[in-house]
């Protein structure tokens, strides 16, 4: 076999597209051509014999060429690019994300007035992708097949699974500038990824994504997506637990797993995706940085942090409820991506939903809502048990930040939200109180989770219910982009 000998599917040319549909519809056929084809040969040369060429297949693409400036509604901060060029990304799953397609791609053709051009990119789909919603065939490790992979097929490539376009370090080739804010193969690599760690599919990710730190609060969620189900009227249609087991009737009983997965993941869901995710992370902000790494490239419409904290001031109580306004970032995961002399601002929409929701589960208005909510500057460390050195330092930081909470999630949430410019808030409970010898005992902890969780909870879903009725535009707000954009979310 010689280097150029190489087997690639017959495809389209590219072609121009005023309509957005009919866009995502080529999109599609040349997606499923170029997986279609990468699986034949993949499960021939692993049944049969071993390739006499190399077998490649390539991603489609999205190119958009403007020759002036477009005179768009400065409201919007997104939908358009900034000047004149070439745009171009690389696209996988269209029909994962064929409604967010139809509308950024029409946004884009509506605001300048020109077509894009559809076709297929000179990148490579890894076989590793294209067989990954195959569970019936698995990649063998480099040295288990009869050949060498690489040699025949493609392979995940770090040079283009990257966070380069968010981070505002990408550099265009060619002169060819980003359109949207993830390439194929990165968004490839965090669906693989979300399958792992939550241990249910893409697809059923909704919208809103709740975070905690907590099991109890996944109870609480199953008990209020049954009761929605049992609701025909509450626009829910089905539930998914654990190993992508949906129920659509609120009585029917969900089988144990045997095992969870590191972030349990829940999904109450509704036909047009504007439904409500729960993801339990777990503790610590390396989870919260993972869980969100991925879930970015679903482009959600918010996501929330509703767990616990220990609260910092001695008026405070116990089941008190933080509404993080700034956020003192010590949690360390994010300093090379984010640098902590950047800015973490609060969300103006995100604010108004959570403190409307607080009054409206806790039933208490104004100045009484005072007693069990404070806002104010939550700390997020990396450092579990902080408490046992010596207190000073932290103190002293916590002190001048004027911190009234402490948890080790929020702010890397937060962060990352502003990051990948997906509208972030965060609500926490407080469940003790550390520096006034309040610590978290196992008693203490029972009576608290019992008469806080599903009040906690339910707060953080009222919050998304009232963010699902407002516009795209209002809530994905302008002070999460930067100087030069992406046109696409």
């Amino acid at each position: 076999m010689t280097q150029d000998e190489t087997r690639t599917p017959n495809t389209p040319k590219p072609q121009a597209f005023t309509d957005a549909t009919e866009a995502v519809d080529r999109l599609t056929q040349l997606y499923t051509q170029a997986v279609e084809f990468l699986r034949e040969q993949f499960t021939n040369a692993m049944s049969k014999s071993q390739p006499t060429s190399r077998i490649r297949a390539f991603y489609p693409e999205i190119r958009f060429t403007t020759s002036s400036y477009a005179q768009v509604d400065t409201r919007l901060s997104f939908g358009h690019v900034s000047g004149p060029g070439t745009y171009a990304t690389t696209v996988t799953r269209p029909d994962l994300f064929r409604n967010y397609l139809i509308q950024q791609i029409g946004l884009l053709i509506e605001n300048h007035g020109q077509p894009v051009i559809i076709g297929p990119s000179d990148t490579p789909i890894p076989v590793h992708f294209a067989m990954g919603s195959d569970t019936g065939v698995t990649v063998p490790q480099e040295g288990a097949a009869s050949f060498t992979l690489r040699d025949i097929f493609d392979v995940p490539d770090l040079s283009t699974t990257n966070d380069d376009i968010v981070n505002g370090t990408y550099k265009p080739v060619d002169g060819v500038a980003a359109l949207a804010p993830f390439t194929a193969q990165r968004v490839d690599y965090s669906l693989a990824r979300l399958a792992h760690y939550t241990a249910t599919d893409a697809d059923h990710f909704q919208c809103h994504v709740l975070f905690t730190n907590y099991q109890f609060y996944v109870t609480e969620f199953e008990e209020y997506a049954r009761a929605m189900l049992r609701d025909k009227n509450s626009g829910y249609t089905s539930f998914v637990s654990t190993g992508n087991q949906e129920i659509t009737d609120g009585d029917t009983p969900i089988p144990p797993v045997a095992k969870l997965p590191q972030m349990p993941t829940y999904h109450l869901k509704r036909a047009d995706g504007s439904g409500i995710t729960l993801v339990n992370i777990g503790v610590g902000p390396s989870n919260a940085k993972t869980a969100t790494d991925h879930i970015a490239v679903l482009r959600p419409h918010a996501w929330m942090m509703v767990g616990h904290c220990a609260g910092l001031r001695n008026t405070q109580a116990l089941g008190d409820f933080v509404l993080a306004h700034a956020y003192l970032r010590e949690d360390h995961v994010l300093d090379d991506d984010l640098p902590v002399w950047v800015p973490i601002p609060a969300l103006a929409e995100i604010q108004i939903a959570l403190e409307d929701a607080v009054a409206q589960v806790t039933e208490l208005k104004g100045y009484e809502l005072k007693r069990i909510m404070r806002t104010g500057t939550v700390a997020t460390i990396d450092n579990r048990n902080w408490e046992l050195r010596d207190q000073s330092g932290p103190v002293q930081r916590l002190s001048q930040s004027r911190a009234i909470a402490l948890d080790m999630e929020s702010a890397t949430i937060a962060a990352n939200g502003y990051r990948f410019r997906v509208p972030y808030g965060t609500l926490l409970c407080v469940s003790d109180k550390p520096l006034h010898g309040e610590l978290k005992l196992p008693g203490m902890a029972s009576d608290f989770y019992k008469t806080q969780v599903s009040r906690h909870l339910m707060i953080g879903i009222r919050a998304m219910e009232q963010l699902r009725g407002m516009p795209l535009e209002r809530i994905h707000s302008r002070k999460l982009r930067s100087f030069d954009e992406t046109a696409f979310l």
